[in-house]
Formats: structure tokens, C-alpha cells, sequence
């Protein structure tokens, strides 16, 4: 399977540069994968296709607050951007400026330029800018009054409130970008959705940078994703499956919360690998006797689950995501779950239609 058969033609003007003013305000395009027919709604008819007892999950990461500034001792500025939190309390960054060499130190300022008694110290130099750091004092005492929210690559102008990068319902920090597909949801549409009857579940899947990266591989079978934390909690495994069994249908918000039932589901098959060894010992028939009173199983461990065409879904039975960009891993997945040439067409009539595309942008129901 080629890279190029993931590619659109996206006019710049259509990528989202700041969030609407009201969350739920924003279109939604419906695709109906049996009749393979497109509809055109707001985000808040979204309760028209819930029916009660359906499961709606969605992925609480919060974004880490990751772009922290500082001096060098040579009054030099640095800007860093902090990528992951090490087991040794340690973090890998990138760090921008020069001559920072093991041992440097970067006094750091607060979010308002001021200069704080927080120290940075590199500790080892990584592969290009890249650096391990570590602080005099416990950096999560620190984040939130020195740290700003990084946007995507994609993005060039800047959030009057950082709130709105974050989804309404996020808790833990670990994120460096948003499961943007749950900034659609206010409070009264969850609250909506619960009164409807619709159980709301959580997982967490901490988003890594690469999920900007393109694939770059020719072949997309050549390609190895980025292993991303996720956790999906004994007692939301436990009432997906009551729910699954009573009939609901499981209902995933983006990407990641997909990745994350996905895996959830593959463990509790006693499945493990890529997709083409998952896909033989289908085929074979060796996966045909998989517990059906237990789709998903409860785990905490890193994922590298790289959905695309060809993969067979065992959980989730709907997707809501925003518009990806060509040639990545994201829009892999969605055409895995849509049928390649549906989700082709659906993108192209959302250029034609104006819909607002990537991270602040519009978003798809797929059934």
C-alpha cells in the first residue's frame, strides 16, 4: 500500500487558526459507512445519533503547559520545549540555542518574563538539539506559572485563552498536543448526552509530538509508529463490556481514544504485533474464539498500534475525529475504519463545502 494514496490537496485559508467561540458551535460532516452517504450537520446534532446505553469514550490526557523560556549565564534566551518526563525525574527537551553542553545552566522565567529560582541543568546531549535536563525543584510544582501551551506546526497564531486547547474534561498531564477531537464537547452536551441515556468513559493516552510527523516511508507497511503511554482502567473496561454486551454501541472520540480500545481489545484477544502478523492469524482463523463477553481488557503500558486499511476493528463501532493531514498516520486510521475511497471523497467535499480543517477545525461522525 502506497504513502501517496493518503493525499489530498488542502487549500491553506481552510486550516483553523483559532477555535470557534463556542465549542459545540462547529460543523459536523455524518458519514453512513453501509449506504456510504454524506450529511451535513452542527456538532450539538450529535445527540440525534446517540441511543441510550451507548458508550461514549473519550482520551483525558491534558496538554502539557511545554514551551518554557530562560537565560543562559551568558544572558543568551533559550526556549525550550519539554518532550517527555524520564523514569530518573529527568525530562527530554528541545532545547534551542548554542554551546549548551552537559553541565549548562538555564535560569528560567515565569510565564510573564519574570526570573524565577527555577534552574535547569543539561545532563546529557541528545541527537541535535535535543537535551536531558534536570531542575533544582520539583518541575510540576512549576508548570502552570511558567510554562505555555504548544500549538501545532500548523498553527501561527496565538490562543488568548490557553483553556481552549485543552478539552473540558481533561485531567492528568502528559500530553504535547490536544485529542482535539474532544474540544467539540461544552459541559451541557455532556451533560445532554448523559441524560439521553449515553455512559461517558475515559481512557488516557499521553499525545506525543510525532503525531504531527508525516508518514515518510513509500510504503505505508514500511512505516513504525510512535509509541504513545495509554491506559484504559479496569473499572471502564468492566462497564464498556456490560454496555457492549447490553447492546450499546462503543462510540470513540478521535484517534487515540480509538488506539487506546483498540489495543484494549487486541489484549483481551491475546493479540500482539503488527498488523500483518494480527491479519494472518485472522485469516487462519486462529483469532475466530476470542472472548465475546470481554471485548476490551483493562492494560497500562505503552502503544505502538499502527491502524490502517487492511486492520480488522473489534471494538469500537463509531469514530468522531476532526480533518487530518495528508499522508499521516491519523488519516490512515479513519481510512481504515471509512473504506480508503469514502474518506477520500468525504475530504474532498469538505474542501468544497469550506469546512475548517486540522486541530481548531471542523469535525466527522463516522457510523
Amino acid at each position: 500500500m502506497n504513502t501517496a494514496d493518503f493525499n489530498y490537496t488542502l487549500p491553506t485559508e481552510l486550516i483553523a487558526q483559532r477555535p470557534l467561540t463556542q465549542r459545540d458551535a462547529s460543523r459536523l460532516m455524518v458519514l453512513n459507512r453501509a449506504e456510504e452517504t454524506i450529511t451535513h450537520q452542527t456538532f450539538t446534532d450529535i445527540l440525534d445519533y446517540f441511543q441510550p446505553g451507548d458508550v461514549l469514550v473519550a482520551n483525558n490526557s491534558r496538554v502539557i503547559p511545554a514551551r518554557i523560556y530562560g537565560r543562559k549565564p551568558t544572558g543568551g534566551k533559550v526556549e525550550i520545549l519539554l518532550l517527555s518526563e524520564l523514569d530518573n525525574g529527568h525530562w527530554q527537551a528541545m532545547v534551542g540555542g548554542k554551546r549548551l553542553d552537559e553541565g549548562s545552566e538555564i535560569q528560567l522565567f515565569d510565564y510573564d518574563g519574570n526570573e524565577t529560582e527555577l534552574v535547569a541543568t543539561v545532563t546529557a546531549v541528545l541527537d541535535g538539539p535535543q537535551r536531558q535536563l534536570s531542575f533544582n525543584q520539583p518541575l510540576h510544582d512549576w508548570l502552570e506559572s511558567i510554562g505555555h501551551t504548544p500549538l501545532p506546526p500548523y498553527i501561527h497564531e496565538t490562543l488568548d485563552d490557553d483553556e481552549r486547547y485543552q478539552t473540558v474534561y481533561s485531567r492528568p498531564l502528559g500530553s504535547a498536543a490536544a485529542p482535539t477531537a474532544g474540544l467539540h464537547f461544552s459541559g451541557d452536551l455532556l451533560l445532554a448526552l448523559r441524560d439521553k441515556g449515553v455512559i461517558f468513559e475515559t481512557v488516557t493516552l499521553h499525545v506525543g509530538l510525532d503525531t504531527f510527523k508525516p508518514v515518510e516511508a513509500e510504503r505505508v507497511e514500511a512505516h513504525t509508529i510512535h509509541s504513545e503511554w495509554a491506559s484504559l482502567t479496569a473499572e471502564s473496561a468492566k462497564r464498556i463490556n456490560e454496555a457492549k454486551l447490553a447492546g450499546g454501541r462503543l462510540i470513540a472520540v478521535g484517534t487515540t481514544t480509538m488506539r487506546t480500545l483498540e489495543t484494549g481489545a487486541l489484549r483481551s484477544a491475546g493479540l500482539s504485533g503488527s498488523l500483518q502478523d494480527i491479519s494472518a492469524r485472522d485469516a487462519s482463523g486462529e483469532t475466530s474464539n476470542f472472548c465475546p463477553w470481554k471485548p476490551v481488557a483493562a492494560f497500562t503500558a505503552p502503544t505502538d498500534l499502527f491502524i490502517y486499511p487492511g486492520y480488522k476493528f473489534r471494538a469500537v463501532d463509531a469514530l468522531i475525529t476532526n480533518f487530518h493531514l495528508p499522508h499521516s498516520s491519523l488519516l490512515m486510521l479513519v481510512a481504515a475504519f471509512a473504506n480508503r475511497e469514502f474518506m477520500l471523497r468525504a475530504y474532498e467535499t469538505a474542501v468544497a463545502e469550506q469546512y475548517r480543517f486540522f486541530s481548531f477545525g471542523d469535525a466527522m461522525l463516522i457510523l
